[in-house]
């Protein structure tokens, strides 16, 4: 089962800011979106696969639903992060299966 274009649409847009706003606000340039390998399989993605421009996907062992930006800068630099942004990528609606022409 693979989750339909308008997701799928949604979910690449939430990447493309987050990848954004992690490029504008730390100066390092990300690499990756980490996604728990479920949400891979549940959206019909590949690892390894390239889904935004210079962006590929990775198996990680975060919180189901949840995605967060990979890049290889030293972000904490002595400091402790005390708030973070999480985003669902779960779709909130039900969508009936569309099955393609053979």
């Amino acid at each position: 089962m693979s989750a339909n274009t308008t997701n799928i649409a949604k979910l690449l847009e939430y990447f493309a800011r987050a990848v954004a706003a992690h490029d504008r606000e730390t100066g390092h340039c990300a690499w990756g979106i980490g996604l728990h390998p479920f949400d891979i399989d549940r959206l019909g993605l590949e690892e390894g696969e390239q889904i935004l421009p210079g962006i590929v996907l990775e198996a990680d062992r975060g919180e189901t639903g949840n995605f967060r930006v990979l890049c290889d800068g030293e972000h904490d630099e002595g400091e402790v992060v005390e708030e973070e942004e999480v985003l669902d990528a779960v779709a909130t609606e039900m969508v009936p299966r569309v099955t393609p022409p053979v």
